[in-house]
């Protein structure tokens, strides 16, 4: 089949046309690669927050400071460079970025064994941001354009399980082998002699980006479907003055849903970053103790909420409901604020995760589906480009905000030994917020999408 008209010669294989309700098998199989590809993304991101103690012992840094080395060294160009990878993802080859972009952030990953100062590291980190940026955009307008739009939510929603899978082997994996060698030293490591253990975990955690950018090539690209079009016809590429143009349309939109999922991921990254310190402070949990359960807690709670999240959200679109992704956020919001904010600061380890199986599961609820939100009100052109705008915010304040913000307030306000409380209060500000914002965004939303969809 010919390309379209205006679609680059990028020398990847043949796009292959989207397919309808009826033959969903291979569209099915790219969206389990793609969540295993993000699933070790975050294995990747993650694993830093297993090594919190031995990082701080052998690097001497203080909680703000691994909390900025978690949130913000890691974000500055995971941030920086999504829009301009979107950009090269709405004109050529997505997997082939995707591939590429394995590829840098698995090296950066192993390359993080070998820092021998903090800057060493953060620079390290901001190589895995670089790498990550390439990814959610590309995945996300391919899944777009694999599947019917009143089916996209669940596909969306179990592409983001591999943010829970991902955290889970991380914290089972690292947990695991943090317990297996602590009181070891050194682990002597071949061509790279004698070196502590933490640095051995970034290492093995890093090496399986290769056998995952060869799973990338059994994927191929679909052909971009809901392409804007000229007065001929054809599909033009959009100048970023277009794309702004697009965006300056449904603002509204594209603020509120950011503005809620910042506070959503706020939460989850105050989880992922000081959950480790807080069982082991409070607790005196070690590391294999704590990563256990949360594991089960992420693979079990978390991926059975995106999945109820998806089918919720699609079932009321079918009832006549756009706005459906935000009202389920809203929801969400109310359930976290119950039983995510007393979570972290329970006096007993029991009850905490007692109290974290539903934040997890409601915490989860929203986070494939707001997404599809977004991809389903834009022109296919700007889709990439828009969803790496929607990352720069999210990454831009809920990963420094859940990273840093307890850090800080343990650092400066509560205490040493409050890291519970602070994450609690974090966690519970968040929540009020989330709330707030998708209430007030499902009007304009509607709007929007009754707008994308009559023309």
């Amino acid at each position: 089949m010919p390309p379209d008209p205006g679609e680059p010669n990028t020398g990847a294989p043949p796009p292959i046309d989207a397919p309808d309700s009826t033959d969903l098998g291979y569209p099915w199989y790219v969206v389990l690669v793609l969540t295993a590809v993000y699933m070790l993304s975050f294995v990747d991101r993650t694993i830093l927050g297993m090594l919190v103690g031995p990082i701080q012992a052998d690097l001497g840094i203080s909680d703000t400071q691994f909390g900025v080395l978690t949130g913000f060294a890691f974000t500055l160009f995971y941030v920086l460079m999504g829009v301009p990878l979107g950009r090269l993802a709405d004109t050529y080859s997505r997997r082939n970025l995707i591939i590429i972009g394995i590829l840098g952030w698995s090296f950066f990953t192993s390359v993080s064994s070998l820092a021998g100062r903090y800057l060493t590291l953060s620079l390290a980190r901001v190589g895995v941001g670089v790498g990550e940026a390439s990814l959610s955009p590309s995945a996300y307008s391919m899944i777009t354009d694999y599947f019917p739009n009143r089916k996209l939510g669940v596909p969306m929603s179990v592409y983001n399980m591999g943010i829970f899978l991902g955290i889970a082997a991380a914290f089972l994996v690292g947990g695991t082998v943090v317990d297996m060698v602590s009181g070891t030293e050194e682990i002597l490591v071949p061509l790279l002699g004698a070196m502590p253990p933490w640095r051995v975990t970034f290492l093995i955690v890093g090496l399986p980006g290769v056998l995952f950018a060869l799973l990338m090539l059994t994927v191929r690209e679909p052909r971009r479907k809901n392409m804007r079009r000229d007065a001929l016809g054809a599909p033009p590429r959009l100048s970023p003055g277009q794309v702004l143009g697009e965006i300056g349309q449904r603002w509204q939109s594209l603020l509120g849903i950011s503005l809620g999922m910042i506070f959503q991921s706020s939460q989850v990254y105050a989880l992922l970053t000081w959950a480790t310190a807080i069982f082991d402070r409070s607790y005196g949990w070690t590391p294999g103790q704590t990563g256990r359960p949360l594991a089960l807690l992420l693979l079990t709670f978390g991926c059975l909420g995106m999945y109820v999240g998806g089918v919720w959200s699609d079932r009321w679109l079918k009832q006549g409901v756009p706005e459906a992704p935000l009202k389920v956020g809203a929801y969400a919001g109310m359930g976290t604020l119950v039983f995510f904010t007393p979570a972290l600061s329970m006096s007993d380890p029991n009850m905490a995760l007692a109290l974290l199986a539903p934040s997890v599961f409601l915490t989860a609820l929203p986070m494939g589906i707001t997404i599809a939100a977004l991809q389903r009100i834009f022109p296919n052109q700007a889709r990439a480009q828009v969803s790496a705008v929607f990352l720069f915010f999210l990454n831009l304040g809920g990963y420094p905000l859940g990273a840093i913000l307890p850090g800080l307030l343990n650092d400066r306000v509560l205490g040493s030994e409050a890291i519970g409380t602070a994450a609690s209060m974090t966690i519970g500000a968040a929540a009020v917020m989330m709330i707030v914002c998708f209430s007030l965004t499902a009007k304009p939303y509607r709007r929007h999408y009754t707008k994308m969809h009559a023309s």
